[in-house]
């Protein structure tokens, strides 16, 4: 099982439908969740895919418009009722956090855990680092403050040659520094070359979430090489004049800027209700980028 993996909890637009379900995703990262966005019934979704609410630490909001922000108030309700622990980060803008402090402040009084509000901005910025997971942001083109979140691993340490080091004597204490790249140095002087102790650490996972947004032929180079990438596909190309009109993306232009960033995988999403059949988001993609996905409430999927 992968430890670094998404988790559909809503893949619809603004209008909800019996099919799906407003937007919002969990990224699990070796145990720990991150939600993005947090559209109505996002905490139903989130008890039927079996997740816990004692580990979800931190809330990435894309932008304040109701189907992804309009779940948080009875989220937050229902971890106070379970006695959540710890500390809960939300990370949204200025708007926002005066929006949903008056909110909380009537319908989520007593909290049995500390909740925290990270002001963000709409611009390119790394708003966490855990050590081990970046999240960073990076402005999107919506009809208010939208930003994108890049979820990029840390390579590993680098891996010990264990036969090498036993013959050259390195000794247990040794071996982190070993580890993070240093040579070792013997007791009559000479030096053994980390390149001959060690090969390299794993390359770290990268996952890239671009809500709602108009067609940015440039947002692919600040996205970078990510091995997966949700971008909205709210309409086709045949209604690209809608999709320019309310500042959104085709599946089409979805799948140019995932060939453009060199990802390795699509994930489309943010469907719009007027489409009986979301096979038709893929299809259209697939012309472009051949490793498109379709997106649904419960998929999970390994990055």
């Amino acid at each position: 099982m992968s430890d670094f993996r998404i988790h559909t909890l809503g893949c619809g637009s603004a209008k909800p439908t019996v099919k799906h379900q407003p937007s919002s995703t969990v990224v699990e990262h070796r145990g720990t969740l991150y939600m993005i966005d947090c559209g109505e019934g996002a905490q139903l979704q989130f008890q039927r895919q079996r997740l816990k609410f004692g580990r979800l630490r931190h809330i990435f909001i894309t932008h304040l418009h109701g189907d992804h922000v309009l779940g948080l108030p009875g989220l937050v309700s229902t971890l106070a009722l379970g006695g959540k622990e710890g500390k809960l980060t939300i990370h949204t803008f200025a708007d926002g956090k005066r929006i949903l402090e008056t909110i909380f402040g009537y319908f989520s009084r007593d909290l049995s855990f500390e909740l925290e509000f990270n002001v963000i901005e709409p611009e390119e910025s790394v708003i966490l680092d855990t050590g081990a997971l970046k999240v960073r942001t990076i402005p999107l083109e919506h009809r208010v403050p939208d930003v994108g979140y890049v979820f990029e691993e840390k390579d590993s340490l680098r891996h010990i040659r264990r036969d090498v080091c036993d013959y050259h004597g390195v000794p247990l204490y040794k071996m982190r520094e070993i580890k993070e790249g240093a040579d070792f140095v013997k007791a009559d002087g000479s030096v053994v070359p980390n390149a001959l102790l060690t090969t390299p650490g794993d390359k770290g996972r990268k996952y890239a979430h671009m809500s709602d947004t108009l067609y940015m032929p440039g947002l692919a180079s600040k996205i970078g090489e990510v091995d997966l990438l949700f971008h909205e596909t709210t309409y086709t190309r045949e209604h690209g004049d809608l999709a320019r009109a309310r500042f959104h993306s085709t599946a089409e232009q979805a799948a140019m800027v995932a060939r453009d960033a060199g990802a390795r995988r699509l994930l489309t999403g943010h469907y719009s209700s007027r489409y009986s059949d979301d096979a038709v988001f893929v299809e259209e993609a697939m012309k472009i980028h051949p490793d498109a996905i379709r997106n649904r409430e419960g998929l999970i999927l390994d990055v």
